[in-house]
């Protein structure tokens, strides 16, 4: 995140310039650290997320974008990737991958504030000493 940091200003004010003010406000990061950090070759989980990452978005628009987690994990497999579905619900929270949700939500209505409600009468006391008393109904 440095890096990227470093590499969108490093043509306004410097690479030097930017790892000192860096460094002054408590991130401290040397110039040798950022070069050294471009030109590392990627990790190995890097190379494969990137590949993933390709497939996944090819069977999530193949699937006119319905899959989820579960289904384009197990096309993963049906290809013959090997992965696992933790690794493919990682990558698709990256990109933002859910899959649509068939049937009904419950749907519980909410009343605006200024809908009238009836007086409470009773004033949150519900018990009574004897019969008849007391009545109470919800409609």
């Amino acid at each position: 995140m440095i890096v990227a940091f470093i590499d969108d200003h490093k043509h306004e004010w410097g690479i030097e310039p930017i790892c000192r003010v860096l460094t002054e406000h408590g991130c401290p990061i040397a110039p040798s650290t950022y070069y050294a950090a471009k030109q590392r070759t990627p990790s190995a989980r890097a190379v494969r997320d990137g590949e993933l990452t390709e497939l996944i978005m090819e069977i999530y628009n193949d699937s006119k974008q319905v899959y989820g987690i579960r289904k384009i994990h197990a096309e993963l497999r049906r290809r013959g990737t090997k992965v696992a579905q933790c690794t493919v619900e990682r990558l698709c929270r990256d990109l933002g991958i859910r899959g649509v949700v068939r049937g009904k939500f419950p749907h519980r209505p909410r009343l605006a504030p200024e809908t009238d409600r009836p007086d409470d009468r009773v004033e949150r006391e519900f018990t009574a000493d004897g019969l008849n008393e007391l009545w109470v109904a919800d409609i």
